[in-house]
């Protein structure tokens, strides 16, 4: 099987245009779900790329369709060997459950100098070694505010990537957001707190937004209300660079509202139950990395 040309509609098959100043190279994308879609988007809004030198692999029409729309311009190719055959950095974007076929596939069409950027969780770059045939690989760990700029990425790389691969990697996220590089050890827990976390945060904006409601508030009010108080306090946070803990204590008056808020989440196990929801998302990326470490085996 070898690298095919491009799908029918997504334009010509030759090489992408000169790189604009100031950006990256030709980008391909294995999977164009929706943490492609923030990357692509976020990469080509703050002209990093543009839509013509992104390349993406995805079998779901609506996938194709969606990023298309996002980002004009986009070329899609049908096989995973043929978005590796298309740019020298390629990001690995698929499920867990569909890696070990992508990379068996995607191996077909890698050079000797392309660098996979995988984003799939719980995968090791030991396991993603010996499916790709090649250990020029960077493990990241993005989440989906990338799409607005407000991002937060953990990466990791092998010994074998290229000092400019590594810092064209650490440009392209930081365009999109904030960027730690961290021990791949690490990254299964980035994965249940940061990763996972928008899941968590807009499970808790629903619920500011239910009591609003509850307490009187028309749905809209509340729901805007929810959202900027849990904007402005990570930013308060961010700026200020204060523990939490004391953030928390400027607003706990003794026999306040918020005290009495407090003392029921507290009663209700609110805190206990976030912190085992980190430690279980975690845990569901060590499980779902383990798979296609046995089909290597």
């Amino acid at each position: 099987m070898r690298p095919d040309a491009p799908a029918a509609g997504s334009g010509p098959g030759d090489a992408p245009p000169p790189a604009p100043r100031d950006s990256c190279g030709p980008i391909a994308m294995i999977g164009g779900g929706r943490m492609a879609l923030a990357l692509a988007e976020g990469f080509c809004r703050t002209g990093r790329t543009t839509g013509d030198r992104v390349t993406v692999c995805d079998p779901d029409a609506v996938a194709r369709e969606r990023l298309a729309a996002a980002v004009p311009g986009v070329r899609f190719v049908s096989t995973p060997a043929a978005a590796a055959a298309a740019a020298r950095i390629v990001f690995l974007a698929v499920k867990p459950q569909q890696a070990t076929e992508a990379c068996r596939d995607a191996r077909l069409g890698l050079r000797a100098d392309t660098t996979i950027v995988s984003i799939v969780a719980g995968l090791t770059t030991d396991s993603l070694g010996a499916l790709l045939g090649s250990q020029r690989i960077i493990r990241v760990m993005p989440n989906t505010p990338c799409l607005v700029g407000q991002g937060v990425s953990a990466w990791s790389a092998t010994p074998e990537v290229p000092a400019a691969d590594r810092h064209e990697i650490v440009r392209l996220l930081a365009s999109v957001g904030h960027v730690h590089e961290v021990d791949e050890s690490l990254m299964d827990a980035v994965t249940g707190l940061s990763g996972s976390g928008p899941g968590f945060v807009a499970r808790f904006v629903e619920a500011l937004t239910a009591g609003g409601v509850a307490a009187g508030l028309p749905p809209s009010l509340a729901l805007s209300l929810a959202v900027q108080t849990v904007a402005g306090t990570g930013a308060l946070l961010e700026r200020t660079g204060e523990e939490p803990a004391v953030v928390r204590g400027r607003v706990t008056s003794p026999g306040g509202t918020t005290l009495a808020g407090l003392a029921l989440m507290d009663a209700r196990g609110v805190p206990e139950a976030i912190t085992a929801a980190v430690v279980a998302a975690a845990a569901r990326a060590r499980e779902l990395g383990a798979a296609p470490r046995h089909a290597t085996a």
